[in-house]
Formats: C-alpha cells, structure tokens, sequence
C-alpha cells in the first residue's frame, strides 16, 4: 500500500469514527499515525500494545495490561485493529464517568459473565498483595479484603459484585473506581501522552517525534 494510499484510509476512518469518540477528527488521524509508527502492519499485537502502555503509562501489571488489551480488542481477534486503538483510548484518556466505571468493571470481570465473583476479587487483591514487603500471608491478607470489598460495594448481598453494584458504590465514593488494582493511566502520565496529539498542543506549537 502506497503512503498516499494509507494516508487516505487513515482520513477517511478518521472522519468515519471520530464523532463517536472524546477527539476531533485531525487528533484521530494522528493517533493512527501513532499506530502506524508503533507497528508497521494493519492490527497491533498483544506485545506491541503491552510495551505501549508500558512506556507511556508506566504500566507493570502483566494482568491488569492483559486485561486491558482484551477490553481493547472487542472483536476478541487476539489483536488490536485501528478502530480498536482509537475507540478504546478514547474512553482510556477521556472516558466521562459513566465509561470509566464500565470499563473498570470489564477488566475486574475476567470471565465476561457481568458478574466480579469473589474468586475475582481475590485473584486481583491477591496479586497486588504479592508485591507488597508485608510479612502477612498474602492469602489471608486477600481474603479479609474480600470480606471488606463485598460489605463495602455487594448492595444486593448475592456475595459477588454486579455492575449495578459496582457503579453505585463507585458513584458514592469515587476513589473505589480502581479498588481492585490500577488499570487506568495515572493523570500525569495521561497528561503527557495527550499533548502529543492533541490539536490544543499543537496549536501552541508543540511537537514530538511520531506527530
């Protein structure tokens, strides 16, 4: 495919999905000028992605960016295509409330079933508790939290966590968004990521090396 070419795709997807996203249409074609610089073929693999959240984002977890990646790839492919990229930092970045939480609550649900089970719930606790320098047992230290996390937030007393459940008692104390383990990007991260792209920066003269 000729430069040209792609540079048409690129407008036309662009001018296709943007009204669907949180960017203006010429902070959709850079993202996918961004995405075309991070792998040089139509879809993004599981690693290229990792490495990206990684760097930019300062993301370690090898679950939490697992788990990202598959709320990204809603297609369920194994990979993330273009309209995957944009779609999914749209919300990622910019997310209003409503989309955070929904999108917390997919990466926490590892089966897809809309249910956080507490074997969920302990999975995750469990393996922040890990790398934590405490000397309690990290499966006894992750079962009293359960216990915790399901008084707090089971509003229906089913001993797992609904999505109603969730986004009610996320909604009555936002800091329980992340409650089971950060998968967002932190807001300085996030910060220095958007100015690559976004049209406010370089209308200011910004730049960075794959605008």
């Amino acid at each position: 495919m000729s430069s040209v070419t792609a540079k048409q795709r690129k407008a036309k997807l662009a001018e296709r999905i943007y009204r669907d996203t949180h960017f203006t249409k010429k902070e959709v074609e850079r993202l996918l000028n961004i995405f075309s610089r991070l792998t040089k073929t139509e879809k993004m693999d599981r690693t290229t992605f990792r490495d990206f959240l990684h760097d930019k984002f300062d993301m370690t977890d090898d679950t939490m960016m697992e788990r990202v990646f598959r709320i990204f790839d809603k297609d369920t492919d194994g990979a993330i295509n273009m309209m995957e990229w944009v779609t999914g930092l749209s919300v990622f970045l910019l997310g209003t409330p409503a989309e955070l939480m929904d999108f917390c609550f997919k990466v926490y649900d590892i089966n897809s079933d809309g249910h956080i089970s507490r074997e969920e719930i302990f999975g995750f606790l469990k393996n922040s508790l890990v790398k934590q320098p405490i000397e309690e047992d990290p499966d006894e230290g992750a079962k009293d939290l359960v216990e915790l996390i399901i008084r707090m937030m089971d509003a229906d007393h089913d001993g797992r966590l609904s999505a109603e459940d969730y986004t009610e008692a996320v909604q009555r104390e936002p800091l329980l968004l992340e409650v089971l383990g950060p998968c967002m990007p932190d807001p300085m991260s996030k910060v220095s990521f958007l100015v690559t792209f976004q049209e406010a920066a370089h209308s200011v003269g910004v730049f960075f090396w794959y605008t």
